[in-house]
C-alpha cells in the first residue's frame, strides 16, 4: 500500500552521532498574523536511517510513520543534496 496523506518535511541534517537515528532540523516562513514581519522558526525532528546513509549536513526528505521509538515519528526517505566536503565525495 502506497503512503498516502502522509506528512512530508525537508530539512538538514544537524547529527547523526546515533545508530539508525539522525536529526533533522525543519526551518519554515511565516508572515506575523499583526505586524506583517517574515519570521523563521525551526523545528528539531528525531528520523529513523534504516541504512544511515544521511550524514551531518545532507538536505533530507522525512515522511510520517509510525512510532519506531518514544522519540522518533519519522523516517528518511530520501538524501536530496549532500554535504560539501563529505567522505563520500572526496573518495
Amino acid at each position: 500500500m502506497a503512503e498516502v496523506n502522509k506528512k512530508t518535511r525537508e530539512g538538514e541534517v544537524v547529527s547523526d552521532k546515533m545508530a539508525k537515528t539522525v536529526v533533522v532540523l525543519v526551518n519554515r516562513q511565516f508572515r506575523h498574523p499583526l505586524y506583517g514581519k517574515v519570521m523563521r522558526r525551526g523545528k528539531k525532528f528525531k528520523a529513523h536511517d534504516e541504512n544511515e546513509k544521511a550524514k551531518l549536513g545532507d538536505v533530507v526528505r522525512i515522511v510520517e510513520t509510525k512510532p519506531v521509538s518514544k522519540d522518533k515519528r519519522w523516517k528518511v526517505v530520501e538524501v536530496l543534496k549532500s554535504a560539501k566536503g563529505s567522505k563520500e565525495e572526496k573518495k
